[in-house]
């Protein structure tokens, strides 16, 4: 199980950073995100969702590289995860059959929660 907390505000001056957005998020998060009202709370709880993947899976975010893993919604809006091949298959060497999402934000936080099923 991980667990990781964004601050919103965070996501949103790091978005003022040339190449922030696209060297984090892969663009179906950015596409999703640009619809919303708000668009770094997604991007902060997709980013959360990394960060609680990561230290789940005991890889570490920088092994496990930024947009190897994204934010995936279904048609009423339900968080998955999806993995890269690479991913797929060190985690598949893990033992590692299932991925449980939860995502949620209120103020200036964002938080995900992880938990990985053999």
């Amino acid at each position: 199980m991980g667990v990781d907390i964004c601050s919103i505000s965070r996501i949103e001056r790091a978005l003022t950073r040339d190449g922030f957005l696209k060297k984090a998020f892969v663009p179906e998060e950015i596409e999703y995100a640009r619809r919303k009202r708000r668009p770094a709370v997604h991007l902060a709880s997709a980013f959360a969702a990394r960060e609680a993947l990561a230290k789940a899976s005991g890889l570490g975010l920088a092994k496990m590289g930024l947009r190897e893993a994204w934010v995936r919604r279904d048609e009423v809006g339900g968080p998955r995860i999806c993995l890269s091949p690479a991913l797929e298959e060190e985690f598949a060497k893990k033992g590692i059959r299932k991925i449980w999402l939860s995502i949620s934000h209120e103020g200036d936080f964002a938080v995900a929660v992880v938990v990985l099923e053999d």
